[in-house]
Order: structure tokens, then sequence, then C-alpha cells
């Protein structure tokens, strides 16, 4: 990978609340094109990295450089510009229940868009078909399954055709076959679009079926201790923790 493969640079990075620091000294780089795992045993902090990333908290020292824009240290109107660019699918959806599913998607393009409200409803039509719920367009939350309201959220986070995904615990209260499905649909969406992800997950299938890039935070030890492919890393890693965690459930 050459520099200007990164998409998003963390450099030296501490997270804290307050006085307490949940995690120092991260550095890792998310390439274009990555699915990246964020990954770590709970209360590593996984949550609160990925509002640092998209601007919903803002770190206690350090870096998060989107290309060659140091974003923490940009105007807001910089910041709103970059993220942009980003699309969150949080991990329970996020959907207003009192929308159909097509207003939910239509909301972003409606709030930050010129669009007509014919080209809305053809955007909202294609972004359902891509996550497979053509024809659900006046479904309301409730009345779809939880895995079909996952979808719909990655629709709406897709609604501005951003460059970068993010996902906070996307298979969280889903059966191992939803899941699954999800995990394929990511993996679909990446191939296709060629749309960067950032997924935050502890799921071990989800990450070693999908990840091509991760970092691994330990909690214990508050910093990061591993970064790359989560399979290369399972077969070279010479951290205990790590190779605990990449390995659960092995054991019989």
């Amino acid at each position: 990978m050459t520099a200007q493969d990164a998409h998003i640079t963390v450099r030296d990075l501490t997270m804290a609340y307050g006085d307490f620091v949940l995690m120092r000294d991260l550095n890792f780089t998310i390439h274009r094109g990555d699915i990246f795992i964020i990954m770590g045993g709970s209360g590593c902090g996984k949550s609160t990295l990925m509002t640092v990333l998209v601007g919903l908290k803002a770190p206690a020292r350090g870096q998060v450089l989107y290309g060659d824009t140091d974003f923490w240290g940009a105007d807001q109107e910089t910041r709103d510009r970059l993220l942009r660019r980003a699309g969150v699918m949080y991990q329970s959806g996020a959907l207003w229940s009192s929308m159909t599913l097509a207003e939910n998607i239509a909301l972003p393009l409606e709030t930050y868009t010129t669009l007509r409200p014919a080209r809305i409803r053809e955007v909202v039509k294609l972004k359902l078909a891509l996550v497979g719920l053509a024809g659900f367009e006046e479904f309301y939350p409730a009345e779809i399954s939880g895995g079909m309201q996952k979808r719909a959220g990655i629709a709406r986070a897709m609604a501005l055709d951003p460059e970068i995904l993010f996902f906070d615990e996307p298979s969280a209260g889903l059966d191992p076959v939803s899941a699954r499905r999800l995990d394929d649909l990511i993996l679909e969406l990446n191939e296709s679009l060629g749309t960067t992800m950032v997924v935050v997950t502890h799921e071990l299938a989800s990450i070693f079926a999908i990840g091509t890039n991760s970092v691994f935070l330990d909690v214990s030890r508050r910093t990061m201790t591993a970064t790359g492919n989560p399979r290369k890393l399972l077969n070279e890693t010479k951290d205990p923790v790590v190779r605990q965690f990449l390995t659960r459930g092995e054991q019989s």
C-alpha cells in the first residue's frame, strides 16, 4: 500500500472520559477499500473509537486524518464536509419508527440535497434494492424482522453515496443465519461499490468472514496490541491476549 491509499489515518490517539484514560497511543491506517475491523473484548472502547472517527467525540490527544486533512484540527465547516462522505449504521439500526422505510431513507436526501421528490423516490428504491429490500418501501420498521431492519439501516447509511460506511456491532441480536447474510451483504457492497467499511464487532465469525484489516484494543493494557488482516494475525501473533481472543470457542 502507498500513502495515497490511506483513507483514514489514526496517529498517537488517546481516548478519555475526564481523567480516566480508556485507550492510549493508537496508531493504525484504514486503507481505501478495506473492510476494517475494530475488535477487542467488552469495555475496551470499540464503540468509543467509532464515535471519535465519525466526529461525535473529540479525542483527548492525537489525530484522525481523512486523507491529508486533520479532522479534529479542522474548522466545523471542513469537518461537516468530510462527514458528508461517510455513512453510519448504528447497532439498533436507529430507524424512525413512525416513518416508513422509504421515508427513513429519503430523510438525509431531503435534508442534504436539492434532488426533486421524484428523483429521491428513485434513489430510495435503488438503495433498498441494493440491500435486498425491493418492494418494502411502505413498510414500517416494526413490520419487518430484525435482520431486515439492519439492512434498512444500511440502505439509509448509503443514501448519500458515502465513500466510507461505519457499522457498530451490525450482527448484534441476530441469529447466526441472519448474521451470515448481513456479512455477505457487507462483502457484496464492498466489492461492487468499492466502499471502505469500518466495522465494530467482537463476533469471530464476522471478523474472519469479512475482515481485510483490523486493530485489536487490549482492555487490560489500555492500548492497541495488534493491527493487520485478522487471519494473518491469527497465524502470526505472539501476543497471548490476541491469540486467546481470536481462538475463542475452539476449546472442546
